[in-house]
């Protein structure tokens, strides 16, 4: 039987279009049955299959497919609002690491001054108040990563381009020369001259030091004991009215005998010891409030500093010697270098200056305090000066080389007065935070810090032969006595009435001396039943003059 053509019409391709099987129906042949179609079981739906994700690079339309991709996630999921916390915190945490990264790979300067010049470009402070190099370079870079991240690239850029353009010839030639003054041919002499000094004092007070360590003879500590026992008995032995105006500054002369007392009406006045009744002489030259008064270290001289901007030097007689002039605000205070032939003020000018006192030159302007300078204080070697300001600073100055060697940061408030411990290795320092700091040369830092006083610390004075006790005076109205071994408190002073400004100790550490605003002179001494001890042959006090 051959196959029927009819039956295959539908497998045969062919270009038109395809007809429907059901449409196709072959003849009926005589005598045969006809062949029902074939049943087939309704279709399966498929079995879905896993596809791996693919990556597909974004198009111009990638932006439209990703808000859709977007709008359809959020019509089936919803954010609570502790996921968007932690997405945000999660993006704060990847911004902070990408400014990290960025800030380690970008180009910072190294040189300080370079990093300078680079903050002040991008209008940035230069520096910060206790910020050291490296702070300042890590504030640059963190500085430059932002504005890269940020796209704030004009700044930047503009940065670079400066830190890029040549320089002027005029700067290149500015920049070879060193800071320094160069000084004149007195102050080299001058240097020398300190030097050659120092070394002499120096070694005496490291033999004498040696012989009171090794010699068996040599109880330090029932001197220290003896000194502190004749301190902690200082009593008020007899107080008079110095001046009609408040009184500013006090001091002893080498052998005691005559106290310096200078006001705020610019005069300043000799009395004689013990009473302090009679006035020796009366010093009338200063045209405005006289600051502070010293006596000179080896003869009966003394200066005084004024107001005025000027100091200057006299005669216990009432001669004036010599007027140091060249400040240019008032001064403050006012020391004797221990050789006795030179003079350092200080200025509200920013600057301290020293001075011959045979010539009256002018042999060092010191700069270096960026606000006024109030206290000034030399080593007994002669060889280093201490300076304080109101910048809350306290500086070590070698005035054998003029360099700047030690600076103390600690105070938080103006530091109104230095001195040195006879030790040579210990500075004092006193200022308007109520402290007293104790400095070490040695280590470079602050060894004791001393809530001394309610109010400002006005002055502050070692014992002068081994500093034994140091003496602080305050606004508070009280002077303290500070045992120099562990820094305790031994004695209070306690009569002013007003502000105490000054005070000054006698080379044998028998009497301090103390003037106050309330205008009287009040000297403290030891009591008389010490005294009678001493004199019945108790122990007593190695007294270098």
């Amino acid at each position: 039987m051959e196959p029927n053509n009819e039956d295959n019409v539908s497998f045969i391709p062919s270009a038109s279009p395809a007809v429907p099987i059901t449409q196709i129906t072959a003849a009926p042949v005589p005598g045969v049955s006809p062949i029902p179609p074939p049943s087939f079981p309704p279709p399966m739906a498929p079995i879905p299959v896993a596809r791996p994700p693919t990556f597909r690079p974004p198009q111009n339309g990638g932006a439209k497919a990703s808000d859709s991709d977007s709008e359809s996630d959020d019509e089936h999921y919803v954010i609570s609002e502790e996921s968007k916390q932690v997405r945000e915190r999660q993006e704060k945490a990847m911004q902070e690491l990408l400014i990290k990264r960025r800030a380690a790979a970008i180009a910072v300067p190294t040189n300080d001054k370079s990093v300078r010049d680079r903050l002040r470009r991008l209008g940035e402070p230069i520096t910060l108040f206790g910020e050291q190099e490296m702070e300042r370079r890590a504030r640059l870079a963190q500085l430059m990563a932002r504005l890269d991240i940020g796209g704030q690239l004009d700044k930047l850029l503009q940065a670079y381009e400066d830190d890029a353009a040549p320089k002027e010839e005029v700067d290149e030639e500015e920049l070879q020369y060193p800071f320094f003054t160069e000084g004149p041919k007195e102050l080299r002499e001058a240097r020398i001259e300190i030097a050659k000094f120092s070394i002499k004092r120096a070694a005496v007070r490291i033999q004498r030091a040696k012989r009171r360590r090794d010699d068996p003879d040599e109880d330090v500590e029932a001197e220290t004991k003896w000194a502190l026992k004749q301190a902690k008995g200082l009593a008020l032995d007899c107080s008079n009215f110095g001046d009609d105006r408040p009184l500013t500054g006090c001091s002893f002369s080498r052998d005691g005998k005559i106290l310096a007392t200078c006001s705020l009406s610019g005069v300043t006045k000799l009395w004689e010891m013990p009473q302090v009744t009679n006035k020796i002489a009366v010093l009338k030259d200063h045209k405005e409030r006289a600051t502070d008064v010293v006596f000179s270290p080896v003869d009966d001289c003394l200066a005084t500093a004024s107001a005025d901007r000027t100091a200057k030097l006299w005669k216990t007689d009432g001669t004036l010697l010599q007027t140091f002039e060249g400040h240019l605000d008032r001064l403050a205070r006012v020391a004797f270098h221990p050789s006795g032939k030179y003079l350092g003020t200080t200025s509200f000018d920013k600057t301290w200056r020293m001075w011959d006192i045979n010539t009256g030159a002018e042999l060092l302007l010191q700069e270096g305090h960026s606000r006024s300078v109030y206290g000034i204080a030399f080593q007994q070697d002669g060889a280093l000066a201490a300076s304080s300001g109101l910048d809350s600073l306290a500086r070590v100055w070698d005035l054998r080389t003029g360099r700047s060697i030690l600076v103390f940061q600690g105070h938080i408030k103006p530091v109104l007065s230095v001195t040195f411990s006879p030790n040579g290795y210990h500075l004092a320092s006193g200022g308007e935070d109520n402290q007293c700091r104790i400095w070490d040369l040695r280590m470079r830092k602050s060894l004791y810090i001393i809530p001394a006083h309610a109010n400002l610390v006005s002055q502050v004075k070692y014992e002068p032969q081994e500093g034994y006790f140091l003496a602080t005076a305050s606004y508070d109205m009280k002077v303290n006595i500070w045992s120099g071994r562990d820094f305790s408190l031994v004695k209070s002073l306690a009569g002013h009435e007003s502000k105490v400004a000054s005070l000054d100790i006698t080379a044998d550490s028998s009497c301090i001396a103390t003037v106050s605003h309330d205008r009287t002179i009040k000297l403290w001494t030891s009591s008389s039943n010490e005294e009678e001890e001493e004199d019945q042959g108790g122990e007593t006090m190695d007294v270098d003059l």
